[in-house]
């Protein structure tokens, strides 16, 4: 296992013990303090549980070496995990959007005040979670990942929702004994638009999206720094899982020899590969310089 996944793999353990222990404290503190706001909360860690297992077994299948029916690797498992991913954000909003209004609609006692003191506890919780599985997300280059943290931003959204509405309901007493619920509904509404964020950049993935401009910039940039290559023309450049694969198209002297430009090639791949660890396979076709 590379550090990469190393990284990766540790910050999504992070999120199963937090979501783990989270939805049990929400759930409690959503009964005994009568906040469907809570409990809302509770269903979001719940079903956060079970995408980190799946962002888990994903980042695990994509460490797998490339073989003969994968030769690009397993990569792209990461991507169709996302998507599972989102469809349990999609199916918690949905369960939280139908509760709110029913209860939106049936009479229940205000919540209790000491919930606020818990949920200020939990956002600052749940943004320093976003925070570092964010970072570990970049550091490893993992979609599955980035959609993991979105889960606690998210999750630290629905928080704010759910103070908003009962610090209303606390502070203006009768009438307002739904505000926390009508803050539930609101959550759900916001948990489907992060649903979007991170299902559009891993549906661009898997279709080989251009998306890689920087990296594109600094491959140039590296193959220029090698010896005997004039210029650079075409370069493709897709994410599969953590890796990257290159297609470079590489300008040499046209009068040098077969061997020669052969050589040529596999030092730029060389150059490539040390300067990026990150990338897969890396395919380089020479052309000859015109000049």
């Amino acid at each position: 296992m590379n550090n990469n996944h190393q990284t990766a793999v540790k910050a999504t353990y992070f999120s199963i013990a937090t979501n783990i222990v989270l939805a049990a404290v929400k759930a409690l503190a959503g009964v005994f303090g009568n906040s469907y706001a809570l409990i809302a909360d509770a269903i979001e860690s719940t079903t956060d549980i079970f995408s980190s297992f799946l962002v888990l077994f994903g980042l695990k299948y994509t460490n797998r070496p490339p073989d003969k029916n994968h030769p690009y690797g397993h990569g792209r498992a990461e991507p169709l995990i996302t998507f599972i991913v989102v469809g349990f954000l999609i199916i918690s909003a949905v369960v939280i959007a139908y509760e709110s209004i029913i209860n939106v609609t049936t009479p229940h006692e205000p919540p209790k005040p000491w919930t606020l003191i818990f949920l200020g506890g939990l956002i600052i919780w749940k943004e320093i979670s976003f925070r570092i599985v964010m970072r570990k997300a970049l550091q490893s280059n993992s979609s599955a990942l980035k959609a993991d943290a979105w889960h606690h931003r998210s999750d630290a959204i629905t928080s704010v929702a759910a103070f908003l509405g009962i610090a209303i309901a606390v502070i203006f007493g009768d009438g307002y004994e739904t505000a926390d619920d009508w803050a539930a509904l609101f959550a759900s509404g916001f948990i489907l638009y992060n649903a979007y964020k991170i299902f559009r950049p891993a549906l661009g993935e898997i279709m080989d999206e251009h998306l890689y401009d920087d990296v594109i910039a600094n491959i140039r940039k590296v193959a220029k720094e090698v010896d005997g290559i004039v210029a650079t023309e075409k370069c493709y450049v897709r994410k599969a899982g953590m890796q990257y694969h290159v297609d470079l198209h590489a300008v040499v002297d046209g009068n040098i020899t077969v061997r020669h430009g052969h050589e040529l090639a596999h030092n730029l791949q060389d150059g490539l590969r040390i300067e990026f660890p990150e990338f897969g396979n890396v395919l380089i076709h020479i052309e000859p310089d015109t000049l």
